[in-house]
């Protein structure tokens, strides 16, 4: 499988991020994330700071493989609930639909 069969969506855009939710599908069925992920970021890594997006000093939040290992558990308790195989495909996949619409509080300047 080459194209990635998740796709994620933040909910809102512009200001006040932090009052969205994910939403995911998988091969375009909807893929339920646990209660207490859903309205959170991900953590994954990006510069979220709006005010320089391109400054390597803002950068925070884990790379690829140090998000996998800290969130195994829930993301494979997440596959399995959704019916899904637990395998590294579809893990990176998976990382890789979240990490370009993560948010941080505060990266949007709504509460500014």
């Amino acid at each position: 499988m080459n194209t990635n069969p998740f796709v994620a969506r933040w909910g809102r855009s512009g200001n006040l991020l932090c009052h969205g939710e994910w939403h995911i599908t998988y091969l375009e069925h909807p893929f339920i994330l646990p209660e207490n992920r859903r309205d959170k970021d991900m953590g994954t890594y990006g510069i979220y700071y709006i005010i320089d997006p391109e400054n390597q000093l803002f950068a925070e939040g884990r790379d690829e493989d140090d998000w996998i290992l800290e969130n195994i558990d829930w993301l494979a308790d997440s596959l399995v609930d959704n019916g899904l195989p637990i395998d590294e495909e579809h893990v990176r996949f998976f990382y890789r639909a979240i990490n370009p619409q993560d948010w941080r509080c505060g990266s949007c300047a709504g509460c500014m």
